[in-house]
């Protein structure tokens, strides 16, 4: 994970790291690129009508996930009410994900592979959410 050492070397964090947020966002940023992906691989099959709100939900959470990896990625100064939300979103787009493309799966390889990423991004922003005070 290259976000940690860049985390640590920032002056304000003075080489304090969460190992739960530094693996969120990688999981978020992960989970974008597999979203994005898969919304693509559903617009390249030869029944896109019946995955149009497959390939809607990918491209959202794909957007919540790079805004949250984003923000999470942040450590000039603290807003940890935002943070949190920001989290507990992509966390819900991610179980939302998740959920329609495992209704895919057995059909679409993309869609499994996309709900395994979902999965473990709604599990990370889990995990970084309990650690914040807010």
């Amino acid at each position: 994970m290259q976000i940690v050492p860049m985390i640590k070397s920032h002056p304000d964090v003075q080489g304090n790291i969460s190992e739960n947020l530094a693996q969120c966002i990688e999981e978020c940023f992960n989970c974008a690129q597999i979203c994005t992906s898969c919304a693509d691989a559903c617009l390249a099959e030869d029944v896109t009508p019946e995955l149009k709100q497959c390939i809607r939900t990918d491209l959202d959470c794909a957007d919540i996930c790079l805004a949250t990896g984003a923000v999470a990625s942040r450590r000039t100064g603290s807003n940890e009410t935002i943070l949190k939300q920001m989290l507990d979103l992509c966390k819900q787009a991610c179980q939302t994900c998740a959920e329609l493309c495992e209704k895919h799966a057995d059909k679409h390889e993309h869609c499994k592979i996309c709900a395994d990423s979902c999965r473990a991004c709604e599990e990370a922003c889990n995990k970084a959410m309990q650690e914040i005070a807010a």
